[in-house]
Order: structure tokens, then sequence, then C-alpha cells
């Protein structure tokens, strides 16, 4: 049985007659009859309605490897079908028919799920909570999801995983050599190693090792976006700064966009836990935190579009226009700079080559079922690198901590006594990365650190290194637009608003900010108040217009 399992009767609840009242009054249609078998709705079907079963049942299927379908439930009378992908008319992950007696069901599409929700906040909160927890068995259990078929841990396996997982995606590996079933496939299909992995949709599409865009193309997990539209707000980056004002915006009735090129979250949704966030006292990852707060900003209404790389903003008149990857245009009345900060490559020969092969930029589970028994290398002293280094140290063998400075001036109290407590890290304060060794086909064999007050080297080999070194602005595609200081960290506060920027109308907020205190909480403030600022200016162009 699954984790969420024993919340059976939250994750498939019964409403009462006056509680599917209720809820016909947000129907998108009438209700509907299906015949016995009868298919309600199929695996990878887009722009799926979660249906509200008023008599008989619908038999709820999903794949298990590649060619087996299992059920998952029967929603009877006063049940309704769907998860998390209904809120925002994604691919369903799971399909259903009509139980043996038939059924009659009314259906409610994104739209009007989402007006349920907001409308109604008993039955809303009652959906909206089976709904994700639908989605996290699903996750659990992973064979409902996209299926992986190569040499696990290698570095396509890796990308794949970690980009549907980190968006929330269950997914499963398949060995292409060990497997049957993977092995089988590889063969049918006469894949060369060279086009591993391969990857199966739930719609049963075949991928031959995808990028990251191509594989949330098929699986929709960015919306098809309107060239002619104009949006109120377009926020560009998904951590927490930007999700935090999606749901804000949202909620006040905001036509909004949020746009990432890797995944929700930004770096804090790479953190293995998050101790001194208000409100969680035993702390949050930063997955499950990212993973709210997108179910927030999809119950209001918010579109979010991932994989989406933004190359420019252009800044004329009272309208912007973002050049978007894939020779995309977006246009938005105003813009919210949410893009953080990413960590820095050190000036190391040859470090692309091991990115993805050894070299590690965050500590996922994915990292650390990888770095299992092994003896494992970290650079970095900020709160970031304390989390992973506590995350990872459990499962590996040796840590090996390397920092410029003492960890008390980089890091908080707490996870400096909790590594100084942990048996099997070994700080090297002082020490820097200068050299890397190995092969993309090897992977990394070996790394060496010098300590800066004498040069003296030292020498490991490992397989596995984690950098967390400082960070730099993810603002590069807002070049010749808005200012920035001489570390390229966005100015705000020169005009009447403080996070907005050089540019009317173009605000900036969390750690690409200049001057801005690098906490989620703070971020998440700031992504609150820039939503406030916003009716600020748009009431003062008002008051303008009318004088």
């Amino acid at each position: 049985m699954s984790k969420v399992r024993v919340r059976e009767s939250q994750m498939f609840p019964v409403l009462s007659a006056a509680q599917i009242e209720i809820m016909r009054r947000f129907a998108s249609g009438p209700e509907r009859y299906f015949a016995p078998e009868e298919s309600v709705y199929a695996i990878g079907a887009r722009d799926v309605p979660s249906w509200l079963v008023l008599q008989g049942s619908i038999e709820v299927m999903r794949h298990v490897g590649l060619n087996r379908e299992e059920p998952i439930t029967t929603h009877r009378v006063g049940q309704f079908s769907g998860e998390v992908n209904q809120l925002a008319g994604r691919p369903a992950i799971a399909g259903g028919h009509a139980g043996p007696e038939g059924c009659t069901a009314i259906p409610f599409d994104a739209a009007h799920l989402r007006a349920l929700m907001i409308g109604s906040v008993d039955v809303g909160e009652i959906v909206m909570r089976a709904l994700i927890l639908r989605r996290v068995e699903l996750i659990e259990e992973g064979a409902a999801g996209t299926i992986l078929i190569g040499v696990p841990d290698s570095p396509d396996i890796v990308r794949l995983q970690g980009f549907l997982t980190r968006n929330g995606y269950p997914n499963m590996v398949l060995d292409a050599g060990a497997d049957e079933e993977g092995r089988m496939l590889v063969e049918r299909t006469g894949v060369l190693p060279k086009d591993l992995p391969l990857v199966v949709c739930p719609s049963g599409q075949l991928l031959r090792c995808p990028s990251n865009e191509e594989i949330a193309a098929w699986l929709g997990i960015s919306p098809t976006m309107d060239p002619d539209a104009v949006y109120d707000v377009a926020i560009v980056g998904a951590g927490p700064a930007g999700l935090a004002a999606a749901v804000y915006a949202a909620s006040e009735g905001f036509s909004v966009i949020v746009l990432d090129a890797q995944a929700v979250g930004g770096q804090a949704g790479a953190s293995a836990r998050i101790e001194n966030y208000l409100g969680f006292p035993t702390g949050i990852s930063g997955q499950a935190l990212a993973a709210r707060a997108f179910n927030q900003a999809l119950k209001f209404g918010a579109e979010i579009a991932i994989p989406v790389e933004v190359e420019r903003l252009e800044c004329i008149e009272s309208r912007f226009t973002l050049r978007l990857s894939g020779a995309r245009t977006l246009c938005a009345r105003t813009v919210v700079i949410a893009s953080g900060a990413r960590y820095r490559r050190p000036d190391i020969p040859d470090l692309a080559t091991f990115e993805g092969a050894g070299v590690s930029y965050w500590a996922s589970p994915i990292e650390a079922r990888i770095c299992k028994g092994a003896e494992v290398a970290l650079v970095g002293g900020g709160n970031s690198a304390g989390q992973a280094v506590v995350f990872l140290s459990p499962y590996v063998n040796k840590l090996h901590l390397v920092v410029r400075r003492d960890l008390a001036e980089t890091m908080s109290r707490y996870l400096v006594e909790r590594i100084s407590a942990l048996p099997n890290v070994e700080l090297h304060i002082g020490a820097e990365l200068v050299r890397l060794e190995g092969t993309r086909a090897t992977g990394l064999t070996a790394a060496t650190f010098r300590y800066r007050h004498d040069g003296s080297l030292y020498h490991r080999e490992l397989r596995h290194l984690f950098l967390f070194i400082g960070a730099e602005p993810n603002a590069d595609w807002t070049r010749d637009c808005v200012e920035t200081d001489e570390n390229g960290f966005i100015l705000t506060g020169q005009r009447a608003l403080s996070l907005e920027t050089s540019v009317p109308g173009v605000f900036a907020i969390g750690d690409v900010r200049a001057g801005s205190t690098k906490r989620v909480a703070a971020a998440v403030g700031e992504g609150a108040a820039v939503v406030a600022q916003i009716h600020s200016m748009i009431a003062a162009q008002s008051a303008a217009e009318d004088a």
C-alpha cells in the first residue's frame, strides 16, 4: 500500500447529496450517459474534464510497465474522477470507462473546476485535496506515468528523470539490458545505443532521446500559448518569488502567465529540506513547497509554461514583448522578473564534460540514490549547500565539504551545528576545486582541490561532485532594457515603487533583484508585494488618463 493510501477517504471522497448539488452548479455541461464499458476518457487525452458520478460507476485504469493496465479505483455515486492535470486541461495520466451497469455523470472542465475551488470553499477543499493526493500516489507508484528505457543513471536518464520529477510527473526507469520489457522494446524498434533512452509517454507515443522541451510538449506540461493574447502580468521564473506573484496576481483577477526554462521551484525546489520557513516547524522539502504553490496558482487560473526559455525582453512603450525559444513571442502589460540566480560554474577545464556525468548542481533523491555508499564531495558554504550535506550524508560513505571560509560566516547556525555532528562529513576550509578527471563516457573519476593558504593539493577518487558555489543572476535576457548593478543584479526602487525597475511596468523580485535577501520567505514576500505595486501603478495610470 502506498503512503497516501492510508488517506483513501480523502483521495476518493463520497460527496453528500447537499455537496453534489453544490458541485452541480459549477458543471461545464449537462449530465451524460455512458453505456457499459464505454470509454469516458482515455490515457493521454487532452482537455479531459473531471466527471461527477450520479448513477453507475467509472472504473479507472493506469498503465503498468509497457503492455499492461491495472485498476486504480472505481468511482461510484457521489465520487469524481481526475487528478491535478484536470485543473489545467493537461493530458490525462489515467483512463476511465463506464462500469458494467453503465454510468451517468456530469463534466467539469478546467475552468469550471477552478471556479468550484473558489466559489465553494468546503466542496472546493475536498476536491482539491483529492486531486493532489491522487497525483502524489501516481508519483509514488511511478508506473502510471512516463517510462524511460535506457541505461540506469546514465546522463540522459538522470536528466529526463530529474526534469519529470521536479515538475511533479510520475515516471519509472526500465533497464534496456536487464529488464525484459525494456530489452524487447529496444530490440523490436531497432534503436541504436546512441538513440537511448527511449521514452514511452502515457499516450503510447515513443520518443528517442528527447530533449526536455520535446518530452514536455508530448506530455502537455506547457500550455499552447496564443500569440495574439496580451496578458496583464507575465512572470519570468517559477521559483518561490514567481509562484507567489502568480498566486496573488491571479487571485486578484489579473490574467497571468508564468514562464520558466527548467522546473517549478527554482533553486529552492532542489532543497531537500527547508527548516527556517515560517509555519513549517519540522521543515518542508523545496519540491513539496513548490508543488503546493504551483497547485495554488493553477487554482486561481494562472497559466504556467515549462520549459520555455525567455531569450529577450523588449520594452517598447506601454506593452512588453518577450522573445521566447522556438521563435515564439508573448505580449504583456506588465512584466515581473523573478528569474532568480544560478550557481556559478567554476573556471575548471572540461567542466561541461562532467555535468550530468558526475557533476551536479542540486541534490535530489535521484542523486542520493546514485551516490548510495559512495565517497562524494560538495563545494559550497551557503544554506543550500548545508541542506544538501545534511540530506546526502545518510546515503553516502563519506562526504568532503569544501569551503573557502569558515562555515559560521556563510551558513545558518542550525546547519553548522548539524553538519558538525555528522560523523562521515570531512570539512576542508580554505580549499577550492582546481581539476576534474575522467571522460564523458566514464564520467567523473577524480577531483583535485587546492588549499589557498599554502597551495598544497588534495586529490580524491570521486564519482560524484556537487557544486553550490555562490550565485549569479539569471538576467542576461533583460540586457539593453533594465538597469543592473556591476554584478548583473537588477536595480529597483529608483522610481516611486520599490520593486519597479528603471522601466515603468517592469518589476524585479527575489534573488535576481539587487539587494534582495536570499531567503525563501523574503522571495515569497516580494512576490506578494509586487502585486500590490502593480495595482498602484495601474491606479496611477487610470487617474492620469481621467485627468
